[in-house]
C-alpha cells in the first residue's frame, strides 16, 4: 500500500491492528479503522479509498455506463480519506461520494479487481488510461496509484486504493496484499454480524406488528360471510392478489380493511414475507420519517441506537398503510420518491437502501376530496390508487349477519372461557334491525358483551338508542283501544330509518350543526364524527339556511 521499506508498518503495529480489526462487528466501523491505519500509518500514502463489489444500482447516472459489460454489478466506494494537514480537506466530496461507481475492467481499479491482481502505477501521467473514473487527481498533488483486490476464498469483494504523491515502489506490496487479505475475511465476518442482528431486529418488529395484526383478525372475523357485497370483495381480492399493484382499500371504520390487505397478503407471492402494518394516524408528526425509513445513532435528540423502519422491516413482504390520508403533506412527497424509486435512507445516514416492498393503503377519507382541497398529493393518490377496492359497511351486509354472529360467538366462548350461550331468532333479529354505525367491530363488541352476561343462556343484545327505540315500542304498546291499536305497537323498517333521520336532524340543530368536539352532535349520538358525517351523506340531510 505504500513505498519504500523504511516507510512501511512495523510488524508489532500490523499485528496489534490486526487483532483490533478482527473483533470489529460493525462493517462501517471496520472500513474507518482500515483507512486510517492506511493513512496514519505511513508518511507516503496522502489519500485511500476502498471500494466494494456490490449490485448495480445507478447505471442511468453512472458516466461509466457505456463502457460497462455487467450491469448487474460494479464497484461502490464505500469511503475515502486524505490527510487534511498534506493534502486536501474533508470536504472534498470527490474522495469520498457514496454515489460513486466504476465498473468491472474499467481504469485501474475496473482491471484490477477483475482480475484479482495488485495493481501498482509509479506515475500515472505515463499511463493517462489508468486515472479513468478517477481524474480529479488531475488538480491534486498525486503521482503513484495503487489498487489491491480485497480476496476471500477465492471471491473477489472489492479493492483498496491508495494515492501517494511520489513514484510508487515494489516494496510496499507485500503489506498492500496482507492487509487485503485479512480485510477480507473480516468483511465476510462483520457482514454475516451485521445480517445476523439484523435479523434479530426485523422478527422483533415483525412479531410486534403480527401480535397487532392477529388482535385486529380476531375483530373482523376472517371475511366471513356470504353476501354478494363480500363476494365482490373476494372476487377483486383474487384478482389483484398475484400482481405486485399497489392497492387502495377503501372503507369506513370497522368495516375489516385490516383484514382485505391481509387476505392479498396471503394469496401474494410475497405470502413468505412479512406484512408490516402502520397506524399513520397514531404516528406524532415529527417521527414519520425515523417510522417509516428507520433512524442511525445520534441522528437526533433520542436516537440511542440504531433502528429500522417499517419499509426496512417489510422487507421482500408488504408494506400496509392503514389510515394513509393522515400522512402529513410534507411528508408524503418522501414516500413518493420511494414508492417511485424503491430506494430510501435512514434518517441520518447518507446509505442507500432498496425498498423492496409492495404498498397497500387503506383510508376511510375521500382522497379524491383531499387531493382537491390541497391536503393530498394529486400524484401520491394516483400511485396508490392502481388497484381500488371498497369494503361495503356491514349495513350493506345484513345477509353476513348470522354467519358473522356465530363466528364471535365462538370466538368469545373460547377466549372469555365461559360457557356457550343460546342464540335465539329475535335476538337475531334485533341485530339484523340495526344499521350498525360503527360496522363489523361495535357488532363484535356487543356479541362479546352479551355472551359475558348470558352466563351459558339466551343472548340478549344490548343494541344502542336505534334500535332500542323499536324496542320500546314494542314492548310498550299505545294506550289507544281502537281496532287499529295493534298497528302501532311496532315499527317498519321505513319508519325506523325515518325516526333515526328524525332524531339525527334534531340534534344537529341543537348543536348549531357542529360535528366534532365533546359538545358535538356526534358526541351527543355516541358515534365518530366520520360515521356522522356518512350517516348525514346518506340520509340527505342540509342544513337549513
Amino acid at each position: 500500500m505504500n513505498g519504500a521499506t523504511k516507510h512501511t508498518i512495523d510488524s508489532n503495529r500490523a499485528i496489534n491492528l490486526l487483532l483490533e480489526l478482527s473483533h470489529e462487528r460493525s462493517l462501517d466501523s471496520l472500513l474507518n479503522k482500515l483507512i486510517d491505519a492506511i493513512i496514519n500509518g505511513t508518511n507516503e500514502v496522502v489519500c485511500a479509498q476502498i471500494w466494494l463489489l456490490e449490485k448495480g444500482d445507478n447505471c442511468t447516472a453512472c458516466a461509466h455506463s457505456h463502457r460497462c459489460t455487467d450491469h448487474s454489478q460494479c464497484l461502490h466506494l464505500h469511503i475515502g480519506k486524505v490527510r487534511p494537514s498534506i493534502y486536501v480537506s474533508n470536504r472534498d466530496k470527490l474522495i469520498n461520494d457514496p454515489n460513486s461507481r466504476i465498473p468491472l475492467g474499467v481504469g485501474l481499479l475496473g482491471e484490477s479487481t477483475q482480475s484479482g491482481q495488485q495493481n501498482y502505477i509509479p506515475d500515472w501521467k505515463k499511463h493517462p488510461s489508468c486515472i479513468e473514473g478517477f481524474e480529479w487527481i488531475k488538480e491534486k498533488n498525486v503521482m503513484g496509484l495503487a489498487s489491491t483486490p480485497i480476496v476471500f476464498r477465492g471471491k473477489v469483494l472489492g479493492a483498496v486504493l491508495g494515492f501517494t504523491t511520489h513514484k510508487l515502489e515494489e516494496a510496499g506490496k507485500p503489506w498492500g496484499r496482507i492487509f487485503a487479505d485479512f480485510i477480507g475475511g473480516a468483511i465476510v465476518n462483520t457482514r454475516a454480524i451485521e445480517e445476523i442482528l439484523h435479523l434479530k431486529a426485523q422478527l422483533e418488529l415483525q412479531n410486534e406488528y403480527l401480535k397487532e395484526l392477529v388482535l385486529e383478525t380476531k375483530a373482523f372475523g376472517h371475511l366471513v360471510g356470504q353476501s354478494a357485497a363480500l363476494q365482490r370483495i373476494i372476487s377483486q381480492i383474487e384478482l389483484v392478489a398475484p400482481t405486485d399493484a399497489s392497492v387502495l382499500i377503501l372503507g369506513e371504520t370497522g368495516t375489516g380493511k385490516e383484514l382485505v390487505a391481509y387476505e392479498i397478503h396471503e394469496r401474494s407471492n410475497r405470502k413468505n414475507g412479512p406484512m408490516v402494518r402502520v397506524n399513520c394516524a397514531s404516528i406524532p408528526k415529527e417521527l414519520f420519517e425515523s417510522e417509516f425509513f428507520g433512524h442511525v445513532k445520534g441522528a437526533f435528540t433520542g436516537a440511542v441506537k440504531d433502528r429500522p423502519g417499517r419499509f426496512e422491516t417489510a422487507e421482500g413482504g408488504t408494506l400496509f398503510l392503514d389510515e394513509i390520508g393522515e400522512i402529513p403533506l410534507e411528508m408524503q412527497g418522501k414516500l413518493l420518491r420511494v414508492l417511485q424509486e424503491k430506494r430510501y435512507e435512514r434518517v441520518g445516514d447518507d446509505k442507500t437502501r432498496i425498498a423492496n416492498v409492495r404498498i397497500i393503503a387503506a383510508t376511510n377519507r375521500d382522497l379524491k376530496d383531499a387531493v382537491d382541497d390541497k391536503q393530498f398529493r394529486e400524484d401520491l393518490y394516483y400511485r396508490i390508487n392502481v388497484f381500488p377496492i371498497q369494503v361495503a359497511p356491514l349495513r350493506e351486509r345484513k345477509d353476513d349477519i348470522p354467519l358473522l354472529v356465530k363466528h364471535f360467538i365462538d370466538l368469545s366462548v373460547k377466549e372469555l372461557r365461559c360457557n356457550a350461550p343460546k342464540l335465539t331468532r329475535s335476538a337475531l333479529a334485533t341485530l339484523q334491525n340495526y344499521d350498525w354505525p360503527g360496522n363489523i367491530r361495535e357488532l363484535r363488541n356487543v356479541v362479546e358483551r352479551a355472551v359475558i352476561l348470558s352466563r351459558g343462556g339466551n343472548l340478549h343484545f344490548n343494541i344502542p338508542i336505534d334500535t332500542k327505540s323499536a324496542s320500546i315500542a314494542v314492548h310498550f304498546p299505545s294506550t289507544n283501544t281502537s281496532a287499529d291499536a295493534s298497528e302501532t305497537d311496532y315499527l317498519t323498517e321505513e319508519e325506523m330509518n325515518q325516526k333515526q333521520k328524525e332524531n339525527t336532524f334534531k340534534v344537529l340543530q341543537k348543536t348549531n350543526w357542529k360535528i366534532k368536539g365533546t359538545d358535538g352532535a356526534a358526541a351527543l349520538l355516541g358515534i365518530k364524527p366520520t360515521t356522522l358525517l356518512s350517516r348525514i351523506k346518506k340520509m340527505g340531510l342540509q342544513r337549513p339556511r
